[in-house]
């Protein structure tokens, strides 16, 4: 099928896209730099040029495309604004592909769920302390793109954990804990450390979306999830060896703006989704990857 990627010159995008073309698939991706569509078109992949804030440009790469696959996310300081853009996306695309049968998958996170692993079954929205954080928009984002399913919308909401990782590149909230090492001399963690992260290899995560593309029904949750839960303190400990740092606990507001999601226990199964899809993921953990050290600036 021919799938418009958002984001497909990014992290996630620039890794899905070859795993899209080499399954038989013909991509489009959203480039709004001349850069971004130099590495697309590399890739084997059409360009459409624009912005993921112009909702013309989306309503055309919806038209011209079988699916859209949405994972641009603008990673700026300013997260209420890059959540309030990721919304705005989804509802343009909801709207395009309203009574059309296409798929429409978009990427949203693990839920938070005290006391236990959080599944595919547990509800998007939060109804807890972080409901009204950008991360509790997020959640909200991703319910409204699985009620699209009763509009005609084969809707898919891929939930993704903490962090997303590849060896030389970022490492999800883990890059957080890197930056902040390197900026104040100590590799911290919130809190005991126990608090649990769940983690996936980038390339695991496309292959997932692949899958998901391909196999699902409308208004299906799946959890790339390959760790369910390594402790802050780990992460931190292990930072801290790679940049010859000490390893301390920290406050949390040392983190930044979501600083206080950090002491929070967060681990997440991906049990359902490997027995429905058959998905097993293969690349080096998050710990392996964070102890080859030579972490990119």
């Amino acid at each position: 099928m021919k799938v418009f990627v958002t984001g497909a010159s990014g992290g996630i995008g620039s890794l899905l896209v070859p795993e899209l073309l080499a399954n038989g698939h013909e991509v489009l991706g959203l480039a709004r730099s001349d850069a971004s569509a130099k590495k697309i078109t590399d890739s084997g992949a059409g360009v459409l040029r624009g912005d993921v804030t112009d909702p013309e440009t989306l309503r055309t790469g919806a038209a011209e495309a079988d699916a859209v696959v949405h994972v641009a996310f603008n990673h700026s300081p300013d997260l209420s604004r890059s959540v309030a853009d990721e919304a705005r996306a989804i509802e343009t695309f909801g709207a395009a592909l309203e009574g059309t049968g296409k798929a429409l998958l978009i990427a949203s996170g693990t839920p938070i769920v005290p006391g236990r692993l959080a599944t595919e079954e547990d509800p998007s929205v939060d109804t807890g302390p972080l409901a009204a954080t950008p991360l509790g928009r997020r959640g909200r984002t991703a319910q409204y793109t699985l009620d699209l399913a009763g509009k005609g919308v084969r809707s898919v909401v891929v939930r993704l954990p903490r962090s997303v990782h590849y060896r030389g590149h970022r490492y999800g909230f883990a890059s957080s804990l890197i930056a902040a090492a390197r900026r104040t001399g100590v590799s911290g963690y919130v809190g005991d450390g126990t608090q649990r992260w769940p983690a996936v290899h980038h390339l695991d995560a496309v292959r997932l979306f692949r899958l998901a593309l391909e196999q699902a029904g409308p208004g299906t949750v799946v959890h790339a999830v390959a760790n369910e839960g390594d402790p802050m303190r780990s992460l931190a400990t292990v930072i801290g060896e790679q940049l010859g740092v000490p390893v301390e606990s920290v406050p949390a507001e040392q983190f930044g703006p979501v600083g206080a999601v950090y002491a929070i226990d967060q681990p997440a199964s991906s049990e359902l989704t490997r027995e429905k899809f058959g998905w097993q993921p293969t690349h080096p953990s998050l710990l392996d990857d964070l102890a080859a050290g030579n972490y990119p600036e």
